[in-house]
């Protein structure tokens, strides 16, 4: 079953896990469920995503239960009304806060304008030998994107030497590698926190919230941050 964060007779929002594909995709592969059919099957109704996120993404996923609901959603998505909110485990210290404006080639091999803004959280350091250092270095990072580029956030942490813990198409596998045989994870750390748009009915501010999944807070016990906020 998902967990369904908010939902009224216009609009469903759930917490997606890792893992799960929102629908069919020329570009993400096959798969055997899809977030579409499972909210639709779960509710006995249509469904219709505003937004998307990656397949190894978790968190806020918005839909609405009419296609004159999904237009109104989609407007405030297109005018950046809408802010998304996500956390990450960067390799490394990151700096405390930065914008990245970074142009990113999309599935079409067009140039896109795309723009990140992040901020540190917390850092970490623990006894992890990882190639000429005898410690591994890692950071907490609040990420807002500016535009909703394919894989933004992961090739803009790329970009800036910090790559996604867990992360594999734009990660650093080596770490990856070491995190899979030291711990037994290999969980990509991003999770879309929070959402906050305007009800398209009743345009009252909304702010959904969505928990982080058992795996993400393991890899923070092992880091020692404090993921309470977001638990």
């Amino acid at each position: 079953m998902l967990e369904i964060l908010y939902r009224d007779e216009h609009l469903i929002a759930i917490n997606k896990p890792s893992g799960l594909l929102v629908h069919k995709s020329f570009y993400a592969g096959e798969a055997d469920t899809y977030a579409i059919q499972e909210l639709r099957k779960q509710i006995g109704q249509k469904v219709y995503p505003v937004h998307r996120l990656d397949r190894k993404t978790s968190g806020v996923l918005l839909f609405t239960l009419d296609k004159e609901t999904l237009r109104k959603m989609s407007t405030q998505f297109e005018e950046k009304m809408v802010k998304k909110r996500y956390i990450a485990i960067l390799r490394g210290w990151a700096k405390e806060e930065e914008t990245i404006d970074y142009d990113l080639i999309n599935e079409n091999e067009v140039k896109q304008n795309a723009i990140t803004y992040y901020r540190r959280l917390q850092t970490s350091e623990i006894d992890l030998p990882f190639l000429k250092h005898q410690t591994s270095r890692y950071c907490l990072v609040e990420a807002i994107p500016q535009t909703g580029r394919f894989h933004q956030l992961r090739k803009h942490f790329k970009h800036i030497l910090h790559p996604i813990l867990g992360c594999r198409k734009h990660g650093c596998n080596k770490q990856n590698k070491l995190w899979l045989q030291t711990f037994g994870i290999n969980k990509m750390t991003l999770h879309a926190h929070q959402l906050i748009f305007n009800h398209p009915i009743s345009n009252e501010k909304m702010i959904v919230n969505a928990t982080i999944d058992d795996e993400f807070k393991r890899v923070g016990d092992i880091l020692k941050l404090d993921l309470s906020a977001y638990s």
